[in-house]
């Protein structure tokens, strides 16, 4: 059988591909047990520093497989299999970049738009599908989408169940840039390749202050750097990154 999900990594970069072609990467149960494997298997890899995620075919996943079926203990449905694959790549130190062609569709929307940064085709979109059958996003589609577009924005993208357009997902902040679609892989790729080149250490403590801005006063936030800041500084890369810019050249960062 083909597997689900495709892993691979090339240096400090890993790429997990959703591999269910003819179905649109729906997300089915051994989609996301793949998955989930594949996020297991970033964290136990310490040289691993940036991760790809991507779709095969036309598309870069439709969402759940409506062929399960509804159940009405969808909501221990959602705690269970998708909440803890959102909250590993939310809480994870590396970054994850999802790189979307076609459309990101339902609980795929969530993904995508969850990863640290998002890189899209010219003719990829965002599709909030749900009101069509009489659901609501998702996944952390709600937060997602209201942090993103603000509350008037986001409702009515919910309530039409409109396809947010890859230039206007840019425009709106929910994505980091547009590219055509025969340079995505590329132009995500050479991203993948700056973050993963920076310093592992301070890049995890962005990502966590970022993570944890929404609700934080201004002073909070001044406490949460300082305390990320005095970490830092005690480093050996702080020591060799501040040795690197005296003797002008490239740091060498190991996250210690």
């Amino acid at each position: 059988m083909t597997e689900p999900i495709l892993y691979e990594t090339d240096g400090p970069i890993a790429r997990i591909t959703f591999n269910r072609p003819d179905a649109f990467n729906a997300m089915d149960p051994g989609l996301r047990a793949g998955f989930r494997e594949a996020i297991l298997k970033v964290h136990e890899d310490d040289a691993v520093r940036a991760i790809i995620v991507s779709g095969n075919g036309r598309g870069f996943c439709s969402g759940t497989d409506l062929k399960e079926g509804l159940s009405r203990h969808t909501g221990m449905f959602l705690e269970q299999e998708y909440r803890p694959i959102l909250a590993m790549i939310a809480t994870s130190p590396k970054i994850w970049i999802s790189q979307v062609h076609g459309s990101a569709a339902g609980i795929g929307a969530a993904v995508a738009m969850n990863c640290d940064m998002m890189v899209m085709a010219e003719s990829a979109n965002i599709y909030m599908a749900f009101a069509a059958i009489n659901l609501i996003p998702d996944g952390g589609n709600t937060w997602l989408l209201h942090r993103g577009l603000g509350y008037k924005r986001a409702l009515q993208a919910i309530l039409e169940g409109r396809k947010i357009p890859a230039g206007e997902a840019v425009e709106l902040g929910l994505a980091n840039a547009v590219h055509p679609d025969d340079d995505l892989a590329a132009e995500t790729t050479a991203l993948a390749t700056r973050i993963a080149a920076g310093p592992p250490l301070a890049t995890a403590a962005a990502k966590r202050l970022l993570r944890s801005m929404d609700g934080m006063s201004y002073a909070d936030a001044i406490g949460a750097e300082a305390t990320e800041q005095t970490a830092l500084a005690a480093a050996a890369d702080t020591r060799e990154g501040v040795a690197a810019f005296f003797e002008k050249r490239k740091p060498n960062f190991t996250g210690t």
